[in-house]
């Protein structure tokens, strides 16, 4: 208890770094925030990962991002371990093991939390965030915050983010945005890019291809039964077209990437307008509608722009409304 009660502190100071950082603070907290380059640091081998119960852990955790199907996923033998409901692997989203930069990386996530997040409306664990991507992402349900299988992705995180000091302020982190054109998606250009670039590992019908032996996939699908549900944050547009852009075709990276930024944007707002599973219960995500990103192609809305054009875009009369609400709610107050 003692041990949990100092890790739950040591984090708290470095959210409340993070915060003095980001709110423009001054003094000792906000300079002392360090500053992490993850496309200059070199992430730990898993080679080096010893057999000690830490180790063993560790190396669960990373059988669990690469080979998730095979791990848990719908098809295992043991039915109380079927916790994904698709056949997607952790690393489809999170290249390399998590340790891809602007590949939404894990390296450095571990002193991130906890932190609040908009779409719960509260500050959250990395446990949450672990079983948000579970339900959502994955489309499947939430690990048992004691099992092994969160204590195994709970210390691979910490693993791949060792040396990254908590709090620290992460270059690398995330997905580069896109720069938007201001207009809908063109879903003709969509299909047309993803006819040329996308089919050859998705497949024409965007179903993906098995792996050779197991349950995985090589390609992910992007769209169908077996891919994730319209809660993933991969669902909404401009999330998609930053992954895209700058990781995809796979073996891309950030440096050189292959798609402009409207024909990115354009393949994103195709592949998502496909049918996929829907996941229940959305109209509970940010309760806070003025926090919704302006992409969210759910409803309810603070706004009065129609669930089509928070798909497509374009988005930028959607930020000025919430901007013009937001300061009509600030002076209310």
């Amino acid at each position: 208890m003692r041990r949990l009660i100092c890790l739950v502190s040591v984090r708290l100071l470095s959210v409340v770094a993070l915060f003095a950082a980001a709110n423009g603070g001054s003094g000792v907290l906000a300079a002392d925030v360090a500053q992490i380059n993850l496309t200059e640091w070199t992430p730990p081998d898993i080679s080096s990962v010893g057999d000690d119960a830490f180790g063993k852990l560790v190396k669960y955790g990373y059988a669990l991002m690469t080979d998730t199907a095979n791990q848990i996923g719908p098809m295992v033998s043991d039915p109380a371990r079927r916790y994904s409901g698709n056949n997607l692997s952790c690393q489809n989203c999170h290249l390399k093991a998590g340790t891809q930069p602007y590949a939404m990386p894990l390296t450095g996530v571990w002193g991130q939390f906890p932190q609040y997040r908009g779409r719960e409306g509260e500050v959250g664990t990395l446990e949450d965030r672990i079983n948000g991507c579970m339900e959502r992402s994955m489309n499947g349900r939430a690990l048992p915050l004691g099992g092994r299988e969160m204590k195994a992705f709970l210390a691979f995180t910490k693993w791949a983010s060792t040396g990254i000091p908590d709090g620290a302020k992460l270059t690398g982190a995330g997905a580069l945005n896109v720069k938007e054109p201001g207009r809908a998606a063109d879903l003709a250009n969509g299909r047309q890019v993803y006819a040329q670039v996308c089919a050859t590992c998705h497949g024409n019908d965007g179903l993906g291809q098995r792996a050779a032996g197991g349950n995985s996939y090589q390609f992910p699908p992007l769209w169908g039964p077996d891919s994730y549900n319209n809660g993933a944050g991969m669902a909404r547009l401009l999330s998609a077209a930053a992954f895209i852009k700058h990781n995809m075709p796979l073996g891309t990276t950030y440096a050189a990437p292959v798609l402009s930024d409207q024909d990115a944007y354009d393949v994103a707002g195709f592949i998502n307008s496909a049918e996929r599973p829907q996941r229940a219960n959305l109209d509970r995500d940010f309760p806070n509608r003025l926090q919704k990103p302006v992409d969210t192609a759910y409803g309810p809305y603070a706004d009065d722009f129609s669930p089509e054009q928070h798909k497509l875009g374009p988005f930028d009369p959607i930020r000025a409304k919430v901007k013009e609400l937001a300061a009509q709610a600030a002076a209310q107050r």
